[in-house]
């Protein structure tokens, strides 16, 4: 045996070697195509190919189904709808802080159209709706389309709704809801004092309604009466001091629930603007612990059935349990009918050592604990309202060449707040 580790020579794994013949070849013998082919993997290979081509087309058809589908579900559904303007006639209320949902749900009800779906997305889909619908009573069509019920609703003269501003006193709201009902003078005002045990008033208020005829907008129907916008009202003014948990606040804050009611109401009546309730309502607490008469100018003119900033030594005198400069504690009732910020601000009011404030000119609410300030304060509101007075004297056609007369005063030497 030749060592071909030491033989010159081409190994057989070298390049352009010999190929090595296989062992048991007679000399001779043709050698067989390494190419040649085998029918068994003819038919294995035939039989592969048609089973991924069976694969592509089974995938392949549901891949391009679950793309159909997915389309589908992509692609919102039709809403059922009616087509025109619809004919005949119903009433649909809508509540005050009621959402597109809501809406939509009373006008299926009372078969205005034909599924709250299509008047959703027609409502979302209009820039005249992006605003909120205004609450009150619309007189509509049944059958009509969402988008002509949608053009009603969104029409704030068809809003047939009764508005009662913040701070309204009890005779104000009567004399507007005999108004808008249509009711000789004097109906609702009568109402109240013979059905007030029906509306719902808390036993402490002994059937007198004043504060809690919440300020809000109200729906009327044909069907209306004066006894349900009561209702609707004291019920309302319910659910605003129970969001609060009046009575553990009123407990916190040494009052009674009613008590809250008459310092939200006069809040309402005394502060310029918003931002200064919860320190008004700060003002008659700390009075109140100090055993001092309020000195609220909003009191005598409850009493008196006026508004005015002119509050005169004389009426500081009035006989009255209502005169807060003659009478310390607070009124015997509400003065006034308080919104929610009036209301929020006796149940949280700001913190602060004040006893006085004065209103110098609008925008402009002075809070102090001295009364050599207040009094200073005072004088410079009274110098205001003179020179505001001589003004308009003197632009008037009719205006004299003499001084105004009936100045204010500014109400007795320690008022709380003007």
């Amino acid at each position: 045996m030749t060592d071909q580790d030491f033989t010159p020579g081409l190994t057989p794994g070298h390049l352009g070697a010999p190929v090595m013949e296989p062992e048991g070849r007679p000399p001779g013998a043709r050698r067989p195509r390494s190419d040649a082919p085998d029918p068994h993997r003819r038919r294995n290979g035939l039989a592969c190919g048609l089973t991924a081509l069976a694969l592509i087309v089974v995938f392949g058809g549901a891949g391009l189904t679950g793309y159909t589908w997915l389309q589908g579900q992509q692609r919102p559904p039709a809403a059922a709808d009616y087509a025109g303007a619809g004919s005949g006639e119903v009433q649909v209320s809508v509540p005050e802080g009621a959402g597109l949902t809501q809406i939509a749900s009373a006008l299926v009800r009372n078969g205005v159209v034909a599924s709250s779906l299509a008047f959703t997305r027609a409502a979302k889909g209009s820039a005249a709706a992006a605003g909120r619908i205004q609450p009150g009573t619309y007189t509509l069509r049944q059958k009509m389309s969402a988008a002509s019920a949608l053009a009603v609703l969104v029409d704030p003269a068809n809003a047939n709704g009764l508005t009662i501003p913040e701070g309204w006193r009890g005779n104000q709201i009567y004399a507007a809801i005999d108004k808008k009902l249509q009711l000789p003078e004097g109906t609702t005002q009568r109402t109240a004092q013979e059905q007030g045990a029906e509306l719902g008033l808390p036993e402490f208020a002994n059937g007198s309604p004043e504060g809690y005829l919440f300020p809000a907008t109200y729906s009327v129907t044909n069907d209306t009466t004066a006894a349900d916008l009561l209702k609707q009202m004291v019920e309302r003014a319910g659910k605003e001091f129970a969001r609060d948990d009046a009575e553990v606040v009123a407990q916190n804050l040494g009052q009674s629930v009613y008590g809250l009611v008459t310092i939200a109401s006069m809040v309402q009546g005394e502060a310029d603007n918003t931002e200064d309730m919860a320190k008004v309502a700060r003002v008659i607490y700390n009075r109140l612990a100090k055993n001092m008469p309020l000195q609220l100018d909003s009191t005598i003119n409850y009493a008196l059935g006026r508004s005015t900033l002119n509050t005169t030594v004389t009426d500081t005198r009035l006989d009255s349990p209502y005169n807060t400069y003659q009478h310390a504690g607070l009124p015997p009732t509400p003065i006034g009918n308080p919104g929610r910020q009036a209301i929020m601000a006796a149940v949280d009011p700001a913190q602060g050592d004040w006893l006085y404030f004065v209103t110098v000119k609008p925008g402009d609410t002075r809070f102090t604990d001295s009364f050599d300030v207040q009094q200073r304060n005072v004088a410079e509101f009274n110098a205001v309202r003179a020179a505001s007075a001589s003004a308009a004297a003197a632009s008037s056609p009719a205006a004299s060449a003499g001084a105004p007369s009936g100045a204010p005063t500014g109400g007795s030497p320690d008022p709380a707040g003007h």
